[in-house]
């Protein structure tokens, strides 16, 4: 999947500005960046829940916009944030829900579908929840119920804004954890808005940072998960050390950055230019 040249606006507010990406297969990216950023924008553009001001969004090379939504369903499963199930519906009538994009109207429920739907709450750990109502899980387990529904759905690419929010710290890692087994198991491509930048360093092999609807740094934790780049990216002063069990940074901040340190004294405009393409 790429995006290329996007631009979004809202009321005459520029949402993303010449925003280019490219999601490679079988890779877990994480976007990061402060509150209005663009962050959720992008997910939904690339998702096409939203139409672009200017740009385009391939999918296996061709134009989102041009496939039918059928066909891009089968491909893509996309995850809003705080998603809303209708009330008194099952763990497994909304897992079922997956399977519509293989569905015709007029076609019948089938075994494979049984199949499918199943092994997907069985691989989230629902099954023994199937005939429970969504409305009645735990955050954590709703949350799973809603990724069980996107893999019914049998897609390369997995697209979740913010599947962690609201979640304790457990049912944070119980949700990335699941994640990024499926990406290991099953290679799907992965890319999912996060807040906390110590778990995206954690779970993604990249990250890419945004700022007031800009790609400021992409590339892997070592590059990106910096005191300069985010003290540029966030306004934060902030140590990073190394998490001996994973080998991966963990932030620890300390507050807002002085100007005068911000980005190092590097401005956006010359951190954009010199940002790291992948």
């Amino acid at each position: 999947m790429t995006g290329s040249g996007l631009r979004v606006s809202y009321d005459g507010h520029l949402a993303l500005d010449d925003v280019a990406i490219e999601i490679a297969p079988g890779t877990v990216t994480a976007v990061i960046g402060p509150n209005g950023c663009g962050k959720s924008t992008l997910l939904r553009t690339l998702g096409r829940l939203l139409k672009p001001d200017a740009g385009i969004v391939t999918l296996d090379g061709t134009a989102i916009n041009r496939l039918p939504s059928r066909q891009v369903a089968q491909r893509m499963g996309v995850l809003p944030q705080s998603p809303t199930a209708p009330d008194g519906l099952s763990v497994l009538d909304l897992v079922a829900r997956g399977r519509d994009p293989h569905r015709r109207w007029y076609d019948q429920w089938s075994a494979k579908d049984e199949e499918i739907s199943l092994a997907a709450l069985e691989r989230c750990g629902l099954l023994e929840l199937a005939s429970r109502e969504v409305d009645s899980l735990s955050g954590g387990q709703r949350q799973r119920a809603w990724i069980a529904m996107a893999l019914a759905q049998e897609p390369n690419l997995l697209l979740l804004d913010e599947p962690t929010t609201y979640l304790d710290v457990v049912h944070q890692i119980e949700v990335l954890d699941l994640l990024r087994s499926l990406h290991a198991e099953a290679g799907t491509t992965v890319v999912m808005v996060l807040h906390d930048l110590s778990m995206a360093a954690r779970y993604a092999d990249r990250l890419v940072a945004m700022r007031a609807g800009r790609v400021i740094a992409d590339g892997g934790h070592a590059e990106v998960i910096t005191p300069p780049v985010l003290a540029g990216v966030f306004d934060l002063d902030c140590d990073v050390v190394t998490d001996p069990r994973t080998g991966r940074p963990v932030v620890l901040p300390h507050g807002r950055a002085p100007v005068s340190s911000t980005a190092s004294g590097v401005d956006l405009d010359e951190r954009e230019r010199t940002r790291t393409s992948r």
